[in-house]
């Protein structure tokens, strides 16, 4: 079953950083999916740039607004994700659970479902 892991981080937490800290927590992140994917257990994965290169496209009775970011009522923005295939949601927490982020982040854990057939 395809799970998502949705990485829930704090708005601004990255220019906090210095390069240094900011490239030794990328290369835990990618040795994590190189892990998952040596298991045979990662589809994709993928980091995102911060909600300011962000926008936001709502359609309401016909009319479409762009909203550009940030999103100021937002704390938190999705700042990357794994999409696995594991047989139980258990074994997707487990998985949530070993992830790097979940220590400077919330590791949001989702099955997904067809939108299409």
């Amino acid at each position: 079953m395809p799970f998502m892991l949705l990485i829930a981080e704090p708005r601004g937490q990255r220019d906090t950083r210095s390069q240094a800290q900011g490239e030794a927590l990328y290369a835990r992140m990618v040795e994590f999916a190189h892990e998952l994917a040596g298991q045979g257990r990662l589809i994709e994965a993928h980091a995102l740039t911060a909600d300011t290169n962000g926008a936001r496209v709502q359609v309401r009775e016909g009319r479409a607004t762009v909203v550009d970011g940030p999103f100021a009522e937002a704390k938190e923005m999705i700042g990357g994700f794994f999409l696995l295939d594991c047989p139980t949601r258990d074994e997707a927490l487990a998985i949530a659970r070993r992830c790097p982020a979940a220590e400077w982040a919330s590791v949001e854990v989702r099955e997904t479902g067809p939108c299409f057939r």
